[in-house]
């Protein structure tokens, strides 16, 4: 998959969305600051720049929302056929585990 958006412009867009919701949610970035325990200075950067910790990041989706909906964009896609062959038999190959990160 091509995808156009670099990542300063990604970045851009998360920190303005992320203010969007903010002010939508009438929060001011103090009171942001207060429920998500991030730093009123990291906030005030992070709106600014985009640049924040993806630890912060976190925080702050799960006050102003969407931090669900960001787990399931990094949930791996569906797994697809490789082969003609594999579409007439049904046969998908396996998909291979690996260690999962501990919490």
């Amino acid at each position: 998959m091509i995808e156009l958006t670099t990542p300063a412009q990604a970045k851009r867009e998360i920190a303005l969305n992320l203010r969007k919701r903010r002010l939508s949610l009438n929060l001011t970035q103090v009171g942001l600051s207060q429920r998500s325990g991030v730093a009123l200075a990291t906030l005030r950067k992070f709106e600014q720049s985009g640049e924040i910790s993806i630890d912060k990041l976190l925080k702050t989706l799960l006050i102003v929302g969407g931090l669900n909906k960001t787990i399931d964009t990094t949930a791996p896609e569906p797994q697809t056929f490789s082969t003609i062959k594999d579409v007439i038999s049904g046969k998908v190959k396996p998909e291979r585990q690996r260690g999962l990160m501990s919490s």
